[in-house]
C-alpha cells in the first residue's frame, strides 16, 4: 500500500492475452490495482489516463513498440518507473531500453516471484521519493526527488530515468568521489551487462543538460583515475 492508503496501480502493456491476464491476476492477488493494454496506442493512453505507479512493458507490441512508448513517456518528462518485460534478451535491446529511461529489464521466460520482487522495489523507491527528502539545490540546479524533476535556472530539464538516478546519487553526497563501478552498481544494478563507458556517456549527457559550460563543468567533475563527483 502507498503511504496514504491508496492501492498502487500497475499498468501491464502486453499483447499476449494469456500472459496479460495471468499478470493481471497475480498483481491483483498482491493487492495492487491493475490496468491492462493489449497494444501500443492503448498502452500509451493508459500510461497517462490511469496514472500508474509502475508500468510493466512488453517491447514487441502491435502499433507503437514498447521502446516508442518509453521514449514518448520520457519526452513528456513522465517519471513513472518502467520495467521492460521482453523476449528480446539481447544486450543491445537492454542497453537501448535503459538508455531511453527504463528502470529495469527482465527477459522472458521469467519467474513470477522475481517479477513481483522487482516491481515491489520500484514501488518502494517511488514511495520514498514521494514521501521523502526535500529538493537538493546547487548553483542554478534544483533536483526534486519527490516528483523526479530537475530544473536549471527555473526551467525544467527533461532527463531519462537513469540520468536522474545518476544525478541524484551524486547530488546526495556532494564532494564524494564515486568510481564508475560503484555508479554502475547503485544506478544500474548488478544485472546490467554494459560497461563503465556507459557511465561516461551518461555523465556527458548530463553535463550538456545542466552545466552552463559542459566542456568546463562546474558541478559534475571528473576525479582522475577514480570516477566522478558533484561539487556544489
Amino acid at each position: 500500500m502507498s503511504g496514504n492508503g491508496r492501492r498502487p496501480t500497475i499498468l501491464v502493456i502486453e499483447d499476449d492475452r494469456s500472459l496479460r491476464e495471468g499478470l493481471s491476476m497475480n498483481f491483483s492477488l498482491q493487492g495492487y490495482r491493475v490496468v491492462t493494454a493489449a497494444d501500443g496506442e492503448e498502452g500509451l493512453a493508459q500510461a497517462f489516463d490511469a496514472r500508474p505507479d509502475v508500468i510493466v512493458l512488453d517491447l514487441m507490441l502491435p502499433g507503437l513498440s514498447g521502446l516508442e512508448i518509453l521514449a514518448e513517456l520520457r519526452a513528456r518528462t513522465e517519471a513513472v518507473p518502467v520495467l521492460i518485460l521482453s523476449a528480446r534478451g539481447k544486450t543491445s535491446d537492454k542497453v537501448e531500453g535503459l538508455r531511453l529511461g527504463a528502470d529495469d529489464y527482465l527477459g522472458k521466460p521469467f519467474e513470477l516471484p522475481e517479477l513481483l520482487a522487482r516491481v515491489e522495489v520500484l514501488l518502494r523507491r517511488r514511495r520514498g521519493e514521494r514521501d521523502g527528502a526535500p529538493a537538493i539545490r546547487f548553483g542554478t540546479v534544483e533536483v526534486d526527488p519527490r516528483c523526479r524533476r530537475v530544473a536549471v535556472a527555473g526551467g525544467e530539464v527533461a532527463l531519462s530515468a537513469k540520468e536522474f538516478d545518476l544525478l541524484l546519487l551524486l547530488a546526495r553526497a556532494p564532494g564524494r568521489p564515486f568510481t564508475r563501478e560503484q555508479i554502475l552498481e547503485q544506478v544500474w544494478g548488478w544485472g546490467f551487462e554494459g560497461t563503465v563507458r556507459t557511465v561516461d556517456n551518461f555523465i556527458r549527457s548530463l553535463r550538456q543538460k545542466i552545466e552552463a559550460d559542459p566542456a568546463n563543468p562546474r558541478h559534475l567533475q571528473t576525479v582522475r583515475q577514480v570516477g566522478y563527483k558533484l561539487e556544489r
